[in-house]
């Protein structure tokens, strides 16, 4: 179903290789691989983002846990040093399936974490709503940061992805050659930039989404663009048994915090960590206070697999 390939170790990680089950090659790191770790977290960052969009967070966490945690990060298909797929494929559902090749591939039995920024969130939520026979770990702990559960084309900049557009612009990427598309895409960019910069208290939001419409991740951005418009996980929420703490920032005009509220009143217990000051992009504009809910979901969930030890 998949293979795995490692290359030479770096400075306090290994570099690996994934074969997702339809032949997507994922460039993973894997923190603590060799050790005898007590946790393990894996780390899922946003569209047009790469697992280096952690690194704060990485650091933090080595810091406070050191070598009783095993840490696992990767780029989504698509993105970063990962292959690219068909744009078909290009959905949070295959992203799910993506997590459960990895976290097979890298022989992964808990317990563990899954944090999730914006689009990582997502992919998180997805998984959780599979089938449990297709969920290779269940996960004692989740960290759901800028993120939703659904209705993202009702909400903030998000409204941009209902109209007829999104589709219209997944099949001009998917039926047209590359260097035409490459024409094509800067009066696209045009377009969308003058709709972003007239909004209000514009964030790093959009223009991260303005340099992936100037570069080769196009496809990646149009693919998701529509998947991300069909999107909806709410029927999971309620079903969620980890212990869950949600991060939300006032000025985040991609995900409001109305999808944080969703999130923290219908999951079970979740703990709502709102930042007054922050947007969008809280690994960098926050990132203590995204360790910090790390650390927070990773303590309790340790505590209650400690006492459930004790007690047996």
């Amino acid at each position: 179903m998949f293979a795995t390939y490692d290359a030479a170790p770096t400075v306090g990680h290994r570099e690996r290789t994934i074969v997702t089950g339809d032949g997507v090659r994922l460039a993973v790191r894997d923190y603590g691989a060799n050790r005898n770790t007590e946790h393990t977290v894996v780390l899922l960052h946003g569209l047009c983002l790469t697992q280096d969009s952690w690194a704060a967070q990485i650091r933090d966490l080595v810091q406070e846990w050191g070598t009783s945690i095993r840490i696992v990060t990767y780029d989504h298909r698509g993105h970063g040093r990962s292959s690219s797929a068909p744009m078909h494929t290009y959905r949070i559902d295959r992203l799910a399936a993506d997590l459960a090749d990895v976290l097979s591939a890298l022989k992964v039995t808990g317990p563990l974490t899954i944090a999730g920024h914006s689009m990582g969130g997502m992919t998180a939520l997805e998984y959780l709503g599979r089938p449990a026979a297709d969920r290779p770990v269940e996960p004692s702990g989740l960290v759901l940061v800028a993120t939703a559960a659904g209705k993202l084309a009702e909400r903030g900049i998000g409204r941009l992805i209902a109209t007829p557009a999104t589709e219209a612009l997944f099949e001009i990427v998917q039926r047209t050659p590359r260097f035409v598309t490459e024409r094509a895409v800067k009066v696209i960019a045009n377009t969308f930039s003058d709709a972003l910069l007239a909004l209000p208290g514009l964030d790093e939001t959009a223009r991260t989404a303005l340099a992936a419409l100037s570069t080769n991740t196009l496809t990646t951005a149009a693919g998701f663009l529509l998947g991300l418009k069909r999107y909806d996980r709410y029927d999971t929420l309620a079903s969620i048994t980890a212990t869950t703490v949600v991060v939300s920032g006032a000025t985040d005009f991609a995900t409001p915090v109305a999808h944080a509220n969703d999130l923290a009143a219908t999951i079970n217990g979740a703990v709502h960590m709102h930042i007054p000051a922050a947007g969008h992009m809280l690994l960098q504009e926050e990132p203590q206070r995204v360790s910090a809910a790390i650390n927070r979901a990773l303590s309790e969930t340790r505590s209650a697999e400690n006492g459930l030890a004790t007690a047996s």
